[in-house]
């Protein structure tokens, strides 16, 4: 089983998860479908996942995540 964390629900209930796979570390998006679609779980590869829907609520869910782990450091002069 691997590691994941929800990136995003869809109000019809589709979940999209980042997840990590504990033997290799390889990262993907897990796909969970509403119930009434069958619920079952589908991996995605990132760059299949990053080369959809710019505009996908997921998509933009997953690049705020990445977002998170940079550290913006302080400007002295943004001119």
């Amino acid at each position: 089983m691997s590691d994941r964390q929800e990136l995003y629900r869809s109000p019809n209930g589709d979940a999209w998860f980042l997840a990590r796979e504990p033997a290799n570390g390889r990262a993907f998006i897990l796909h969970q479908p509403n119930a009434p679609s069958g619920g079952h779980l589908s991996p995605i590869e990132l760059v299949t996942f990053l080369s959809k829907d710019a505009n996908a609520p997921e998509r933009q869910a997953l690049l705020r995540l990445i977002g998170t782990l940079v550290e913006v450091p302080p400007y002295a002069d943004r001119t």
